[in-house]
């Protein structure tokens, strides 16, 4: 987040506060991917993903890195704006989008659904009956083909 907001900031000419939104995003890559590196040296069941590897983890590396150095040398050359000690806050709730998510609420129980009517639904007390054996199938009776045998006027030539 830090990283897409740096190049946000550089491209509204704030280019001071872009470079340390970079800083950080740099900071917050580097941990992440010390713990990737952990995870996939981990044994047990999960062992074949490999986190550090993911396509967009290696193009967000190369990402940061090129445009932390572009700011940098923006900076240096066009801009001359100090760079602050604290990262920029970053904007949390989106205002963009095409719906408000509306929050998911359960629908009220009906009236029906009783304990004593969940209570009803205990699989410990089915009927023993269920557990009848399957009608073994029948054989299959072989059916006896037709005999076809070629027939040499049929009316095709072969020139």
């Amino acid at each position: 987040a830090y990283c897409y907001h740096g190049q946000t900031l550089l491209a509204s000419d704030k280019c001071g506060e872009a470079i340390r939104s970079l800083q950080e995003s740099e900071k917050f890559f580097a941990k992440a991917e010390a713990l990737c590196k952990e995870y996939g040296e981990t044994k047990g069941p999960g062992t074949t993903a490999k986190p550090s590897g993911h396509l967009f983890f290696r193009k967000l590396g190369s990402l940061i890195k090129t445009t932390l150095e572009k700011c940098q040398r923006e900076n240096g050359f066009i801009y001359f704006q100090k760079v602050p000690a604290e990262a920029p806050q970053l904007e949390l709730k989106a205002n963009y989008g095409l719906v408000e998510p509306v929050p998911f609420e359960f629908p009220a129980l009906n009236a029906h659904w009783t304990p004593e009517t969940l209570a009803a639904f205990d699989l410990t007390k089915r009927p023993k009956d269920d557990t009848a054996k399957p009608k073994p199938d029948e054989e299959v009776k072989p059916l006896k083909e037709p005999d076809i045998k070629p027939q040499k006027d049929s009316g095709c030539q072969i020139s």
